[in-house]
């Protein structure tokens, strides 16, 4: 029966060791799909233990690695932290991730528009409250969205006068 036990562990540790090897999990998700491949809870957590222990598994790494990617795929901090607490990261060392990578937020927000909109200003206000409900839906803050969104707030690059 223990050797039964051994199998399993080694199992469950070979499997993290292949999830992992994709790409960083959080210890909460690594465990989730362990569970999920029908592995023990109490196996999957001592595999991730393990691993944590050799420093194969870090959720500083995996936090890290989710913050850069949010902030280059256009998300704010609201959606950034939100995503890392659904992984088991405790939302006041979200926020330190996040300050650590130094976004340059009014920059982060002005590149979305002009990704999504293009470089012409809002025709009325009505366009200008759609671009921002776009923007607080991808998680920045009200007062960022209303500073670049208003008329003389965007950079519009473009030429006007045709």
């Amino acid at each position: 029966m223990a050797r039964r036990s051994e199998t399993n562990q080694g199992s469950a540790y070979e499997k993290a060791i292949a999830l992992l090897a994709r790409r960083e999990h959080s210890a909460r998700e690594l465990k989730s799909k362990l569970e999920r491949r029908g592995l023990d809870a109490g196996e999957s957590a001592d595999a991730v233990r393990q691993l944590q222990s050799k420093d194969f598994q870090s959720d500083e790494r995996f936090g890290e690695m989710l913050v850069r990617s949010r902030l280059e795929g256009g998300y704010g901090a609201r959606w950034i932290i939100a995503e890392l607490r659904q992984h088991g990261i405790a939302e006041g060392r979200a926020r330190e991730l996040i300050d650590a990578a130094e976004p340059d937020w009014p920059e982060l927000v002005r590149r979305q528009l002009r990704r999504r909109y293009g470089t012409g200003k809002p025709a009325d206000f009505a366009e200008r409250n759609k671009r921002a409900a776009f923007l607080l839906r991808r998680g920045y803050d009200t007062a960022t969205v209303t500073m670049i969104t208003r008329a003389e707030g965007f950079d519009d690059t473009a030429d006007d006068s045709e």
